[in-house]
């Protein structure tokens, strides 16, 4: 069965509410965003995965002006598991104080929660090479 529009609409603000929450510092808002258990997989930055609530509000207020004055989300695309869940992935951009810039992948499961969609797992891998190291001669035929 095909995920409604309505749902698609509601997992793609959801997905954008989270910047508008951190920039704010409206960080007591963040269960409007994520499940109480999320994994927030910060892996590739080092940091390994932050569990819950709790961890993840207690890490952006420790990174505190390190973190960027501005998330930006796109490309967001919808896949439906088989078990239910939905597996959303986007494109970030986060401005940092300075002007420069970072591109992040964020990938994101989605469950259907007591009052809504919420994200129980974040992955978020950085883009630091061009089209993911693919170098001439390793592309797959068309």
């Amino acid at each position: 069965m095909a995920l409604p529009l309505e749902d698609r609409l509601a997992i793609t603000e959801l997905i954008a509410l989270h910047g508008h929450l951190v920039d704010e510092g409206e960080l007591d808002r963040l269960a409007e965003v994520f499940t109480p258990d999320v994994e927030y997989d910060l892996t590739d930055y080092g940091q390994g995965t932050l569990t819950g609530l709790t961890q993840l509000t207690d890490s952006a207020l420790a990174l505190g002006a390190g973190n960027p004055v501005a998330h930006h989300v796109t490309n967001v695309v919808i896949e439906e598991l088989p078990d239910g869940r939905i597996r959303a992935r986007s494109k970030g951009l986060g401005i940092k104080t300075d002007g420069s810039c970072g591109s992040v992948t964020y990938v994101d499961t989605v469950v259907r929660a007591g009052m809504g969609w919420r994200i129980a797992q974040r992955r978020i891998t950085a883009r630091r090479v061009p089209l993911n190291g693919l170098t001439p001669g390793t592309a797959a035929p068309l």
